[in-house]
């Protein structure tokens, strides 16, 4: 029996799919992820995800009676990999479309090679917002979904007093830009604004930054396994702060990992978590750990890149094609949708970027989640509102608060 094969650190992982079935040709799929380094533990589930979704599809007779054959890469979050394994994808395996990335970092290491050749490429991860890209779809959360609901929630339960904590690249810099922006707007103040290199686990000095500087509450961006620590840190400080964070609990669910109270009055805006208790939630978790029963925790990126693949099929029937532009057109179109994890996400024509109800999750003193609030249905508004049009106008940018869009 033949089996679409997925490619770990070099080597063969077969997925139970006959392609025996099938007539046709395969679509391929690249994904580059990282299934090995610092950000492996967050990215786990969004392969699992991935590979889920495309046996799904496979069971029930691929997509115009063709299979996806799943071409994974192990990019051991590293940016150099990521770029060398992009030019092997593109130039020797030759996908229809690529998965990939976790970091803000990795894509936009690769984004250029992405552009350079028109590859359809979906980024399945929430991030600091703003690429205005032809080429490039994204599925997970924005900041005008995420901490444009946050940040003043927050501030009228607290207080107006912030500090923020990011991780020193390129997600960290431009989120904690929207937080001061999104502060001063609702008439706050930052008290502070720390930027942790990655490869920083010791928070002492920082601990004591803040608790000189009185904040309300403090608004943590911290990135990867190496700077999780700072929450173990900062209990045992007693600093005893509210914290609020658009990746937390979300991506490396930091509550499950940690022991009370390391994580106690965090709140997230997560567009999806396992915690959430809905038929569609729940039906997903099922299939998920019916096929990857030791998953520690299903994440809001497991859920975004189970979306893309859907996504993805839903754009290449539309068009009746494989053909890159032919599907890029048919997900402009504005009616290419699918009803995942978190309910009915649909993708922006002008932005490339998804629709998503957002969760205020709340982390109680024992670790369980609440939700104290939801958000239905947030459109991705700020880069079409600030003259992104990618439907009508071709553009390879990423943007900020401070550098919108010229329209």
């Amino acid at each position: 029996m033949n089996k679409v094969g997925t490619f770990l650190a070099g080597c063969v992982v077969s997925l139970p799919i006959s392609l025996s079935a099938f007539a046709a040709d395969p679509i391929k799929l690249g994904l580059l992820e990282d299934a090995s380094g610092n950000f492996a533990l967050a990215v786990l589930p969004k392969i699992h995800a991935t590979q889920l979704a495309v046996e799904e599809i496979n069971a029930k007779g691929g997509v115009l009676g063709r299979p996806i054959k799943l071409i994974h890469y192990d990019t051991q979050s590293d940016n150099t990999k990521f770029q060398e394994l992009a030019r092997r994808l593109v130039n020797t395996d030759k996908p229809d479309v690529i998965f990939g990335a976790f970091s803000s970092a990795s894509r936009e290491a690769i984004r250029p090679i992405m552009d350079k050749a028109k590859q359809l490429y979906f980024y399945n991860n929430q991030y600091e917002g703003g690429v205005c890209d032809s080429n490039v779809f994204v599925t997970g959360a924005v900041p005008e979904q995420q901490f444009s609901t946050l940040v003043p929630w927050l501030m009228e339960k607290y207080g107006k007093k912030v500090y923020t904590i990011a991780a020193d690249y390129n997600f960290g810099q431009i989120s904690a830009e929207w937080v001061r922006k999104i502060v001063k707007e609702n008439g706050g103040t930052m008290v502070g604004e720390e930027f942790i290199p990655l490869s920083v686990s010791q928070f002492g000095q920082t601990i004591q930054n803040i608790q000189k500087a009185k904040p309300d509450f403090v608004m943590t961006l911290l990135v990867g396994n190496i700077q999780s620590a700072f929450f173990e840190q900062q209990a045992a400080a007693n600093l005893n702060l509210p914290m609020g964070s658009s990746i937390q609990v979300g991506q490396a669910y930091e509550h499950k990992r940690f022991k009370p109270p390391a994580l106690k009055d965090m709140y997230v805006t997560p567009n999806y978590i396992e915690e959430v208790d809905s038929p569609a939630s729940n039906d997903f978790k099922k299939r998920f750990r019916a096929k990857f029963a030791d998953e520690p925790y299903i994440s809001q990126e497991a859920a975004n890149a189970y979306d893309a693949v859907y996504l993805y099929k839903a754009a290449v029937e539309a068009a009746k094609s494989t053909d890159k532009v032919a599907v890029r057109k048919a997900l402009e179109a504005g009616n290419i949708c699918t009803d995942g994890p978190s309910g009915k996400v649909c993708i922006d024509p002008k932005s490339h970027h998804l629709t998503h109800t957002i969760y205020l999750a709340h982390v109680k003193a024992d670790h369980s989640i609440e939700f104290p609030k939801v958000w239905n249905d947030i459109k991705p508004y700020w880069l079409g509102d600030s003259g992104c049009n990618l439907a009508v106008k071709a553009d390879t940018s990423q943007y900020t608060p401070a550098n919108p869009p010229k329209r």
